[in-house]
């Protein structure tokens, strides 16, 4: 995916080339049919506001162009529309041209010298649930009094960022559909990545020295890796809602980063070596004006502490432009919620770090797959699950839970979401049945917005996730998606339990089903200084699970297990064997088989171990201890 995904859906099936030649060869200017100038595409409300006139840029302006000497952050102001969610991710789009060229082909720029060649279409490329979406729209823009009602540039010829708009307010139907939201939408839209929202005080950074360090080198990292971020100050009541604070700052408004800087307090030749670092941060208010007016504030005395070579090296300028610098503690002081898009590099030919992605387009349907949350403990595994496996401890993994709402006049159209991370047996390749045979590793908050992000760090083995909506009954459509630093084989579960196929319809059916875990080993015999690398190998009927290698002992915790179907379960045995791991050739440790076919429900056995001798099976040292649930109920566990 990301912003190197070459499907491209046409909304409302709309064919940009086609559309446009249809209008060359007619001589026409295009009049969109799907999202006609008209009062039912700005607002849903009657009556909000009136005098509005649809004109072209060239009936606003003399000259009117697509780009002003590029995009930058002073391109995009915010007009009549409570959508600074919106502008101020335009805004950060505006800083990343490679971004730019994705959201907005730039083979549409007006060509003074073939006047003729204009037809008034342009289109813009939106990422919706893993698909880049384009949207064709005409050139007529919303005005009042000759000013545009809406988005728009400082400069008055310059309209990317208007049209952007409108691309956007016809995608959900509306612009008063775009007024309130959520950042993190936009920035997904315009990117395909993965946001997340951190709050100063969860993280701990207010009033933690350390940790405002290493949230600084975070954020400078992710300007780094060219994300986009944001930050905010909540409205704790509509009264709020767009109120300054002492300082400048506007609460229930999105603010753009655009710098983060460590600047030297002085200059010289080997200023590389001084520690005499201020901390610094850039931010834009999408309105354009109303700026910070603490410290470090446009032409305040506190400039004189740094250089005019350190301020040049900077990009530091003062203008009324609505963008302002502040020190990273002031920072972590006033603002309350950063956001941040990460557009993740999925390409196998890059330099840089490279995720590996599942992704899957699932659904909460009645009345097999809408089962709740585990309030409902009833039907809470009535939810769609997936796998995917880890192969290295200590794994970085990103996922992100996105349901297909639709912006209306009803509101986002958003329910309630979350999902649960659990670790289960090796080879699981069926839905679970009895969520309290598996670890549960992490249960994430449940929201109500479009998306839920989880990033941790997993150990080697196979897990399982549950996405669910916080009610039961509640249908909607998903997006999941999952980033590893290895291929994950991440899966959605469909079947119970293995199912008959064409080839197997007279083959012996399995009759039995058998859950094991290695908890532990004891007294193990030692191999070497400091004692052994153990590891279990599970096996039965044609199957095998290797468990991970536990280094330098002889008290082995594994923790890991395996699920069987059996056919003949007195037959074939399960076999444990423990091995121990060498660089050259692995040595046997000893192994047990457990014959029984009885029924049980997490009988926990301590045996014993034997292994090859020269006069056949021999007792070896140790004890193994396992857990085993046995049922004839294929669909229990």
């Amino acid at each position: 995916m990301g912003i190197f995904g070459t499907d491209v859906v046409k909304f409302k099936n709309q064919d940009y080339s086609k559309l446009k030649k249809d209008c060359q060869s007619k001589g026409d200017l295009f009049f969109d049919p799907e999202f006609p100038a008209q009062d039912k595409a700005l607002f849903y409300t009657a009556g909000k506001l009136a005098g509005v006139t649809w004109k072209r840029p060239k009936d606003i302006c003399e000259n009117p162009k697509l780009f002003v000497a590029g995009t930058s952050s002073g391109d995009v102001s915010q007009g009549r529309l409570g959508n600074c969610w919106f502008v101020a991710a335009s805004s950060c789009l505006a800083l990343h041209k490679e971004l730019c060229d994705q959201v907005i082909p730039s083979d549409q720029e007006w060509d003074e010298n073939k006047p003729d060649e204009y037809c008034g279409i342009f289109r813009f490329r939106l990422w919706r649930y893993g698909k880049w979406t384009e949207v064709v729209i005409d050139d007529q823009l919303p005005t009042l009094n000759g000013e545009l009602v809406f988005i728009h540039s400082q400069s008055k010829n310059e309209f990317w960022s208007a049209l952007l708009e409108k691309a956007y307010a016809k995608l959900f139907g509306c612009y008063e559909c775009l007024d309130g939201g959520d950042l993190g939408e936009a920035l997904e839209d315009f990117t395909g990545g993965v946001s997340e929202q951190m709050n100063m005080a969860d993280i701990g950074v207010v009033d933690n020295a350390e940790e405002m360090n290493k949230f600084f080198d975070r954020l400078k990292k992710e300007v780094e890796r060219k994300s986009l971020l944001a930050a905010s100050i909540p409205a704790e009541s509509s009264e709020e809602m767009e109120a300054s604070t002492a300082m400048g700052l506007v609460k229930g408004h999105a603010y753009g980063i655009t710098a983060v800087k460590s600047i030297n307090l002085e200059s010289g030749m080997f200023n590389f070596l001084n520690k005499n670092k201020l901390q610094m941060i850039r931010l834009r208010n999408p309105w354009g004006q109303g700026e910070w007016t603490g410290a470090f504030s446009d032409n305040d005395p506190e400039w004189k502490k740094i250089p005019q070579t350190e301020r040049e090296k900077a990009g530091i300028v003062f203008e009324e432009d609505g963008e302002f610098w502040m020190t990273f503690d002031d920072f972590c002081h006033h603002f309350i919620n950063v956001s941040y898009c990460r557009v993740v590099n999925t390409s196998m030919f890059s330099l840089s770090k490279t995720w590996h992605e599942g992704i899957a387009h699932s659904a909460w349907k009645k009345p097999d797959l809408a089962g709740g949350c585990l309030n409902n403990k009833d039907t809470f595994l009535k939810n769609p699950q997936f796998v995917f496996s880890i192969t290295e401890d200590e794994e970085d993994c990103m996922m992100q839970l996105m349901q297909k709402s639709v912006r209306s006049q009803q509101g986002s159209g958003n329910t309630t979401i979350g999902f649960t991370i659990m670790k289960v047996e090796e080879n699981r390749h069926h839905r679970i049945h009895d969520y309290t045979y598996q670890e549960v590793i992490k249960n994430t908050v449940f929201r109500d917005s479009r998306s839920i992000f989880q990033k941790l760090k997993l150990d080697k083995g196979r897990y399982l996730i549950l996405a669910c909506t916080f009610e039961a009954g509640v249908e909607q459509g998903f997006l999941f998606r999952i980033y590893t630093g290895a291929a994950n084989e991440f899966k959605e579960l469909h079947h119970d339990k293995p199912q008959r196929s064409f080839w197997n319809c007279c083959a012996k059916q399995p009759v039995m089903l058998t859950q094991i875990k290695v908890l532990k080993a004891e007294g193990l015999e030692k191999q070497e200084r400091d004692g052994a690398d153990p590891y279990c190998i599970i096996s039965c009927e044609g199957q095998k699970v290797t468990t991970n290698v536990q280094t330098d002992t002889c008290n082995p915790e594994w923790k890991q297990g395996a699920i069987f179907f059996r056919k003949n379960p007195l037959k074939n045995p399960i076999k444990v064997q423990i091995w121990n791991n060498n660089i050259l050739r692995d040595s046997y440790m000893g192994k047990h088989l457990f014959i029984s076919a009885d029924e049980c429900t997490r009988s926990v056995q301590s045996v014993g171990l034997v292994g090859r001798g020269k006069q056949g099976d021999q007792i070896r040292s140790g004890k193994l201890v396992v857990e085993i649930t046995q049922t004839k109920n294929l669909s229990a566990i």
